[in-house]
């Protein structure tokens, strides 16, 4: 078993350093990495001229079970929006915010990288 979750937070890692070096090289400028509220986590916060924007990486090896960002269910997300208005809160951002999904797919020797800007908003 912790052979498994060694392996799973090492696959996280991976993607969300690709992640960020795809956001960096469109524009965006990472400001905090794995910023915890709770016990939740924010995988990444990035800016760029308008946007404060909080990322969900999701990283799969294989598509058997769904796009990488099918995994970001209902209470994932809400849990991103707690986390993401706390941040806020705390950092009193004037930015707009938003909440995006970095989908990284790797397989056959390749590397897919989606992003989904304004995947989901909080629930009112």
């Amino acid at each position: 078993m912790e052979n498994s979750k060694t392996n799973n937070k090492e696959k996280g890692d991976k993607g969300e350093e690709l992640a960020a070096a795809y956001l960096e090289k469109n524009g965006y400028t990472i400001i905090e990495r794995n910023w915890k509220f709770s016990r939740f986590e924010l995988d990444l916060i990035a800016e760029n001229a308008t946007h404060l924007v909080f990322v969900e990486v999701k990283t799969r090896y294989s598509n058997v079970y769904g796009e990488p960002w099918e995994a970001v269910n209902k209470t994932k997300r809400n849990k991103i929006c707690m986390s993401g208005d706390a941040y806020i809160r705390q950092k009193l951002s004037e930015k707009e915010p938003r909440f995006d999904i970095v989908s990284i797919l790797q397989m056959n020797g390749g590397t897919q990288i989606l992003h989904l800007e304004g995947a989901f908003w909080p629930m009112a």
